[in-house]
């Protein structure tokens, strides 16, 4: 099982980016069984986790990304979409993408996002 994020980069504050994290390497049935999320961390700062999407259908959000982020997944090619708009300098950070499989969890590759006032 591999899971490959994408869609970082930088942007000025107020800005938007899209994330993904998709998932190879298990079949369909396994990923509707998984809770999936983004975490971040930002230099010198713990980690922290801004999204998850549990497979009971609940999505949950940091306080500090509600209203700004939204999280969608997309069965059909067993991705996680963490759409992130209204961005700010606070939000610089290395997201990381993770599952939690009825088997082992897992963690993808980070991606930067670097926000500028």
């Amino acid at each position: 099982v591999q899971l490959q994020a994408s869609g970082g980069g930088s942007v000025q504050a107020g800005g938007s980016l899209r994330l993904s994290c998709t998932a190879s390497g298990m079949i369909t049935s396994t990923f509707w069984s998984s809770d999936m999320g983004w975490y971040r961390q930002a230099p010198g700062k713990e980690r922290e986790l801004v999204a998850q999407s549990t497979s009971a259908g609940s999505t949950e959000f940091a306080g500090s990304v509600t209203g700004r982020f939204t999280l969608s997944r997309v069965n059909t090619k067993k991705a996680l979409v963490l759409q992130m708009s209204n961005l700010k300098p606070e939000d610089t950070a290395v997201y990381s993408c993770w599952m939690k499989t009825p088997y082992q969890t897992y963690w993808g590759q980070g991606t930067l996002v670097t926000v500028s006032s």
